[in-house]
């Protein structure tokens, strides 16, 4: 069987803010709401490493609000980074001066990518999906940024492992908030083909990492080849990058 190998980057930019220790989250908080600091040479940054990947899965994304200078930060990266297609799902708002969203960028064009709301305690959060192929076949990745809280976790899972059933050349990617063994992450492996992640790489907190929260989850139709965690600017994640082959029919 043909198969295309392909380099996967998933990444939780803090908008382009820093983080280098606990004490930031206090000291450094006006970082989150206001346009100040080196945010776009961080996102300089960021648009270094998302270049020498294929497809990019963003969360925490400004859209284009204060914090980031009404920059939409999916659409600088794609175009620093040199992606010739972009989408991103603007999903909630902090204090009516700052936004977040997920992001997609890709080198492949897209035959459909899809916004879908998720259900939680707090509205707000998304799943975006893109498929690369027709039909049930075609590859599908799946960003999103789950909730911090474990009953609105398992009700987003739930429902994403509805979306993704059965689909046999399937990624989900993103800040899971969880590590890959808790109860509610066992829906997704009972309901689609995505296996759990034969080892788990810690992602945060970036500057000491100590849970494996980040993740790149795969149908056993997609082996993985490499992965490894890397620094996304002064972000409090590392981000995650994952080389997959990936069958040539996925892309029919």
């Amino acid at each position: 069987m043909d198969r295309r190998r392909l380099r996967l980057l998933s990444a939780n930019i803090q908008a382009g803010s820093s983080t280098r220790g606990y004490h930031d989250y206090v000291a450094r908080s006006w970082s989150h709401v206001l346009p100040a600091g080196n945010k776009r040479g961080a996102l300089d940054t960021i648009a270094e490493l998302a270049g020498r990947h294929d497809i990019v899965g963003l969360q925490e994304a400004d859209p284009g609000s204060l914090r980031s200078g009404f920059t939409n930060q999916t659409h600088y990266l794609a175009e620093r980074a040199g992606f010739a297609y972009w989408s991103h799902q603007p999903n909630r708002r902090v204090g009516g001066v700052a936004s977040s969203a997920n992001g997609l960028l890709s080198k492949l064009e897209p035959r459909l990518v899809e916004d879908h709301p998720l259900p939680g305690r707090v509205r707000g959060r998304g799943v975006l999906t893109a498929s690369f192929g027709d039909g049930r076949n075609a590859l599908t990745v799946a960003v999103a940024h789950l909730s911090l809280g474990s009953q609105s976790r398992r009700s987003q899972i739930d429902f994403i492992a509805d979306l993704l059933a059965d689909l046999p050349h399937a990624v989900l990617m993103g800040d899971f908030n969880c590590d890959p063994e808790q109860p509610e992450m066992q829906t997704l492996y009972r309901k689609t083909k995505l296996q759990p992640p034969d080892r788990c790489v810690p992602t945060f907190p970036s500057w000491r990492p100590q849970r494996a929260i980040d993740h790149m989850l795969v149908t056993p139709a997609l082996p993985v080849t490499a992965m490894q965690a890397m620094p996304a600017a002064q972000s409090d994640h590392l981000a995650l990058s994952v080389e997959l082959d990936v069958p040539e029919l996925a892309f029919k």
